[in-house]
Order: C-alpha cells, then structure tokens, then sequence
C-alpha cells in the first residue's frame, strides 16, 4: 500500500485520528486542530526509532472529526482511557497526570487534579490529560463560556463585594450569594455534558432556554444565552491549536519542559507596593538565566483591594498573570514577602491548577534580611534571587510614585 493513501482523503478539520495495524488492533490515538496536516506529518518527517516502528504497522487510520481542538482535546482522552492503545505514552498508575474533577459540593467546583491526588477529593472525574497546558488552555477557554465557583464552602456567600473574578466574568456571583444552588448546578450540569461530548444536547437546552426567555420577556437573559450559544458554536482554541503542531506525540509531564534549551530558567518575580494601601500596583519582572528581560515586565494597578492588603493585592496579580496563558511560564516565582504572601500565592496557583515553584524573601521592616521561604529550586542561587526580589521592588516604587503624580497632577 501507498502509505499517502492513508491519508489522502482526511479533512483538514479539528478531530482524533485512531491508527490501527492490518488486526484492526489500535495502535495510537492523537488529536489535531488539522486532522490532514497532523496525520501526513507522520509519514512525511522523520521521527524516533519509536514512531517508526509505529508508522510501519499503520494499515488504517480512522478519524472522528470535532468542532473545536478543545473537543478533539476531551474526546482524546476519553478514546485513550476506553482503549489503552499501546503506542500512547502513557504510566501505568496515571499518577503525574492532570485530571479534571467536577466536586461533588452544593456549589461544586472544577479543579485540576494530579492522578496521585484523586482519592481526597470526591468529584466526577475526567481525564487523564497528559498535556498540562493543553487541558489548562481548555479550562481557561470553558470557565469563560461557564463561569464556575472556585470558592470553598465557608467563603461561599460571605463577600461584602463581589470577588475578582466575578469581576472579570469567571465567577458567576457565588461569592455573593447572587446564584442559589440549584440554578448553578444546571450550569456546571452543562459542563459535565460538554466533557462527556454532548455538545449538541448543551445547544438544544440553551436554545429552549433561550426562546422562553424571550417569551417571558427576560431579555438580558435570553441575550445571555445568546451569547452563550455563540461562544460554544464558535470556540477560540488557537492556542491549543499552536500546540498542536508542535507536538508529534504525547510527553510524561515530567517532560513538558524539555524544549527549552539545557540551563534555561525562567524567573518571574513579583511585589506589591502602596502607601496605606492608596494607589497600589503590583509589578512582575522577567529573568530568564540570570538576566533581566525587560520587554516583559508586567505593572499592574490594583482595582479589587480596598485599604492595605498585600497578601489579597498579590492574589488579584497573580489572578490576572495566570489569565495571560499566552504569556509562558516561569519555572520559579519569586515574591518578595514572607509566609503570608507565600502561603497565598500557592493557594491561588493551585485553584488555578498550575504547579510551579514558588519562593519568598522576607525582608524585615527595614529591608536589612534575607530570610528565604519555601525550597529554592536546583540550578537558582540566592544570589538570582535576591536580584529579581531587588528589581522586582524596584520596578513596583517607580509605577506606584508615577501613579500618586498623575494623581497629584488631576487634582
């Protein structure tokens, strides 16, 4: 057989493509933005003795085409776990992987869950997903098109304003007691659908939602099932589509990290600064091997945060980084702090499911100690670090005094 033949006649269309030997067995399952383009890559570059070996057993290759790549990215996941293909790197016990879990509370949450981690939290499970920033990218895409509560039970409802993320559309009021329980779980009843590939079923329910709405002449309801509507027929996956092409196969989490050259380190570090908590801002520096990159520094003006709060200005910076996943990722995050601003800063990237080492300089009221807290990662001195701690502070005084002088100045 004419290997072209196998794909010759494959759309270009996001899906998953099942490759099967002359049995019938399944050899691998893998998703694509381009199920064309992903497919041929197989057969026209070369790869490892390992996908070789694999290429050279390919008789068929079925597909299954999807609306989106965040759909090709669920139904991956869900055809692996059925069918446990041999060629799909994967670890015996799952265990480093990442999975979604829907919490089985009266405003559930959706939390990203490592394998080894499964058995504390009682939830409906999705996944594994091998790919951390794939299935990260794809929460970040749904939570927009269904807000979901990342609140524990004691703060549901005890806000005096609503939180950030309500804020910013992510959160659907529970901070406030705007939802009541029953009308959030038919929202999160819809993501469940969603992850189990009843996208249609999702599309019929808003529809009827959305013309008795009208009939009732709710219009601000009917117009957000609107856009609800369009958002799902319309999903902008471009960057799980990028990734797409780059990778050729599945990676061990432990592995994802391996494109970057030997000895690079990402460094980002942050701090807030404020007078009594009167124009505060947040800034975030960029070092990459030891150096500054300035062309990435991030100021940010606190909008969320009344009076002086560090710890809480922090979380709404961090919050607004890590909604940036277009931006990449550090492989340390230094906060110039002590324990309390540590202690938030991984309470925050673990809602967020994100997994990166995190340090702090307490530095005493008069700046006069180092005092480090939490492990400093293996190939980062202290020497680094206190320099981005340095410049970190540095570059959060500058934004704060330009911004009481723009003040002034409107006075």
């Amino acid at each position: 057989m004419v290997k072209s033949e196998l794909y010759k006649h494959i759309s270009e269309n996001p899906g998953v493509y099942i490759m099967k030997n002359a049995n019938g067995e399944i050899l691998y399952i893998g998703k694509a933005g381009n199920l064309k383009r992903r497919v041929s890559s197989y057969f026209l570059r070369p790869h490892d003795a390992r996908i070789e070996k694999m290429v050279s057993q390919i008789h068929l290759i079925e597909t299954r085409e999807t609306g989106s790549a965040l759909e090709a990215l669920i139904l991956e996941s869900a055809l692996i776990k059925k069918h446990q293909s041999p060629f799909n790197i994967r670890e015996k016990d799952d265990t480093s992987f990442l999975f979604v879990v829907v919490t089985k509370e009266l405003f559930p949450r959706v939390l990203l869950v490592r394998g080894k981690d499964l058995s504390k939290i009682n939830g409906i499970v999705f996944g594994p997903y091998v790919s951390a920033s794939s299935i990260r990218e794809a929460l970040r895409i749904l939570r927009k098109i269904f807000p979901w509560n990342i609140h524990e039970g004691a703060k549901i409802g005890a806000y005096k304003k609503p939180c950030f993320e309500y804020e910013i559309g992510l959160c659907p009021g529970i901070c406030i007691g705007e939802i009541n329980s029953i009308e959030y779980k038919k929202m999160i009843r819809k993501l469940i659908l969603f992850f189990e590939g009843k996208k249609d079923i999702i599309l019929g329910e808003l529809e009827r939602e959305m013309r008795q709405a009208s009939k009732k002449m709710e219009f601000e309801l009917a117009n957000k099932l609107k856009k609800q509507i369009f958002a799902l027929t319309h999903i902008r996956d471009t960057a799980l589509i990028s990734e797409d092409k780059l990778k050729i196969e599945n990676l061990p989490a432990g592995r994802q990290g391996s494109k970057l050259k030997i000895g690079a380190q990402r460094i980002e570090g942050y701090d807030i600064s404020n007078i009594s908590g009167t124009s505060a801002v947040g800034s975030m520096v960029v070092f990459v091997d030891g150096l500054p990159v300035k062309s990435q520094y991030k100021k940010f003006q606190i909008k969320t945060v009344e009076g002086p709060n560090d710890v809480k200005m922090l979380r709404e910076v961090l919050l607004r980084r890590f909604k940036h996943t277009e931006w990449e990722f550090p492989q340390c995050i230094l906060i110039d702090g002590g324990k309390p601003q540590v202690n938030e800063t991984i309470k925050t990237l673990r809602e967020l499911g994100i997994t990166i080492p995190i340090v702090g300089i307490a530095k005493g009221e008069k700046r006069d100690k180092n005092e480090f807290i939490g492990s400093i990662p293996k190939g980062v001195s202290e020497k680094t670090l206190i320099f981005v701690r340095d410049e970190a502070h540095r570059f959060a005084i500058k934004y704060h005094k330009e911004l009481r002088a723009k003040k002034m100045m409107e006075r």
